[in-house]
């Protein structure tokens, strides 16, 4: 026998699993700048093409995830459920600690290019990479910490 959920149901379970995963995709998301910043040399080859469009797209597909409600293939009713007053404020504190850390990154890496020269696509990378994963970090955290005090 198939059980049907209500929207309620299905948006409070998709809640969870979003303030479940963001902190993981986060990880993933560090580890892949490592990966990236470790192998960085002179020379250009074809996997370095692949890395930085595999960057930019989850870039693209986290920014997304955090300026939006997510779940673009949910119901609307869903989707209106799962973006709550509280969602909404802890979305606004995420995309904040981001933009802090962005500039912070930019700050710094203009005092680190006085004594180790620099390219622009990789101060990019780190500053955008930083205000991407403080702002996932810090919505993941806000998230599960409503969840846990519920």
């Amino acid at each position: 026998m198939m059980t049907t959920r209500t929207a309620a149901e299905e948006a409070d379970q998709l809640s969870r699993r979003r303030a479940r995963m963001l902190p993981f995709l986060a990880v993933i998301y560090l580890t892949q700048q490592v990966s990236y910043f470790a192998d960085a040399g002179s020379r250009v080859r074809a996997v370095d093409h692949v890395k930085v469009g595999a960057w930019v797209v989850l870039s693209l597909v986290l920014l997304a995830a955090l300026t939006t409600k997510g779940f673009w293939l949910r119901r609307r009713e869903v989707r209106e459920m799962i973006d709550d007053e509280t969602t909404k404020a802890h979305r606004g504190e995420a995309l904040g600690w981001g933009f802090i850390m962005a500039i912070l990154g930019a700050i710094a890496l203009y005092f680190v290019s006085m004594f180790e020269p620099m390219g622009a696509r990789e101060a990019i990378h780190v500053i955008v990479s930083l205000g991407i994963a403080a702002a996932i970090v810090r919505f993941g955290m806000l998230e599960r910490r409503a969840y846990r005090d519920a």
